[in-house]
């Protein structure tokens, strides 16, 4: 009979293996320029929320969304998993996700501004330098990745 002790000593089945390699974390893709955005994002966004949750909590709703989203964002391209996902546009994705945060927060930050509170003010400082952040990422997703998708195209 062969008892539980038994099932532990043999080798682990090839399915087991292979699903557990896609969630290995890339570091080098956490160190590059793509990443750093990403982590940058993910702390201002985190640090918004903190601010608005003490000053105006009706607004922190919209950095915790932006947050789980930028969040999901780099853990997908840090562990490679969105690569498994071959028919959506990563690119087209990623830039609309870079120019609706730029729309929400600099509507969110200006609205937070009036309430003249401490905390407020300091979201609306952060809100603006993430806007900028996000701005930048935008720019380099369509220079990089968008812009010669195109060129390509019509090259064919």
């Amino acid at each position: 009979m062969l008892g539980a002790r038994d099932h532990r000593d043999w080798p682990p089945e090839e399915g087991t293996a292979a699903g557990l390699q896609g969630f290995a974390l890339d570091k080098t893709f956490l160190s590059s320029l793509k990443g750093i955005l990403l982590e940058i994002e993910l702390a201002l966004t985190f640090i918004i929320f903190i601010c608005f949750t003490a000053s105006i909590s009706a607004y922190m709703a919209a950095a915790l969304l932006e947050f789980i989203i930028t969040l999901a964002f780099l853990f997908l391209y840090a562990t490679q998993y969105h690569q498994r996902f071959d028919r959506l546009n990563w690119p087209c994705l990623d830039f609309l996700r870079c120019v609706s945060a730029i729309i929400i927060f600099l509507v969110v930050s200006f609205a937070a501004v009036t309430s003249r509170e401490g905390a407020a003010i300091a979201a609306f400082v952060f809100g603006i330098i993430l806007v900028s952040v996000f701005a930048y990422d935008a720019f380099k997703i369509y220079q990089t990745e968008i812009v010669p998708r195109t060129t390509q195209g019509d090259q064919q």
